[in-house]
């Protein structure tokens, strides 16, 4: 009996944070201090021209109602303005900008205006664990791409079978990655323009973390390359470079027949993100790249301090270049899930099991570096001291 789940819904694979969130309850009830590094929500405060942006737009009535399509045009205008500031490309702000109600929504709605039930996904392995339940709602079937620890977490695109690539219908990609903190080259980003267009596949960018990057690695964008506006959709999100995760805005740029498919799935759902919020959204945009590279300073001195406190410890882990994440090797054999509720339960220090990622995070865990230096190291003291004991 399945009562009134469709099989769409019975197809959803179990969120690992509601895995995660059993385990910090029982941590909770031993009395432990709770340092929760599971999941990837900024502790940063929005910049104060875009808190300021929202305040003056509540008090302003024109904002109060449904936002159809020509309401949204001041943020397309800005993004489109900004995209072209960063990468030197011109985007259509009406035809090749869509602003989204975060692009975890955005990536669900893309899959069911471009692809049918029983189409091809290639799909990265590891990757953020939002995209299984968005391949099941679509009905596609997936085939993994794997992303491996001795090719710099990078697809191989070369190995994917022809008869494959021929059927497939989507290829994504999301780099910096989730949740390997992997970087990618523009010599990777042009061969991906490249594989897709002579397969004629859409090529998804999932592109959150382009700001919270570190030293002088600049993250670059699919649409940037040759070729890339005619293949490619690229999803941005201010949850990680603005820290407005729970105003929930985004967009959606590249391929004009594709972002007008996604406008018309979206306009049967919903009337777009409060003007107020988009507001906030454009002075973000406004306000400079100092406001984004001092939030990514912040990460790196985070990362830094994690990093070397966990191999104080003697747990080895790289260092990324990019995103907010660390992405740690377990002892071989370690079950990341076991360890991971383990860690919870006994020490109070919550991280993401590498196999929520996919198959091949199995073997890893995520740290999120959501947490000042101080509560990082503290961390990783619990954590090498676990470790210990577990011999």
């Amino acid at each position: 009996m399945t009562g009134w789940a469709s099989r769409r819904a019975q197809a959803m694979p179990r969120s690992v944070f509601a895995t995660m969130d059993a385990a910090k309850a029982r941590a909770r009830a031993k009395g432990l201090e709770l340092i929760d590094l599971s999941i990837g929500s900024s502790d940063l405060a929005p910049p104060a021209v875009a808190l300021e942006a929202l305040r003056r737009a509540t008090y302003d009535p024109e904002t109060y109602g449904y936002c159809l399509f020509s309401g949204t045009a001041p943020l397309r205008r800005a993004v489109a303005a900004w995209f072209g500031a960063r990468y030197g490309v011109s985007l259509d702000a009406d035809e090749q900008v869509l602003p989204l109600i975060g692009s975890q929504e955005g990536f669900a709605n893309l899959l069911l205006a471009t692809t049918d039930p029983g189409d091809l996904i290639l799909l990265p392995d590891p990757g953020y664990p939002s995209y299984y339940g968005a391949v099941a709602l679509a009905g596609l079937e997936m085939h993994a791409v794997p992303l491996e620890a001795e090719n710099g977490f990078l697809p191989e695109l070369g190995a994917i079978p022809e008869r494959v690539a021929r059927r497939a219908k989507v290829l994504v990609l999301s780099y910096p990655n989730n949740p390997t903190a992997a970087v990618a080259t523009p010599e990777l980003m042009r061969e991906a323009v490249a594989f897709c267009r002579e397969h004629r596949i859409l090529l998804v960018h999932d592109f959150p973390y382009v700001d919270t990057v570190y030293g002088d690695y600049r993250a670059p964008s699919v649409l940037a390359q040759p070729g890339g506006l005619e293949t490619a959709v690229e999803l941005y999100s201010c949850s990680k470079s603005f820290h407005m995760g729970g105003f929930r805005i985004g967009w959606a740029a590249g391929n004009a027949a594709a972002i007008a498919a996604l406008a018309r799935v979206k306009g049967a759902v919903d009337f777009n993100q409060y003007r107020g919020i988009q507001a906030m959204a454009v002075a973000a945009l406004e306000a400079g790249a100092e406001v984004t590279r001092e939030a990514a300073r912040v990460f790196e001195a985070r990362r830094d301090a994690l990093v070397g406190a966990l191999r104080r410890a003697g747990w080895e882990v790289p260092t990324p270049q990019a995103s907010m994440y660390v992405w740690a090797p377990l002892p071989k054999g370690t079950d990341s899930f076991a360890f991971a509720v383990a860690a919870a339960e006994q020490t109070g220090v919550c991280v993401a099991p590498g196999r929520a990622f996919g198959e091949r995070g199995e073997g890893y865990v995520r740290f999120a570096l959501v947490r000042d230096a101080a509560v990082l190291a503290r961390a990783a003291a619990r954590l090498a001291t676990f470790l210990e004991e577990r011999g």
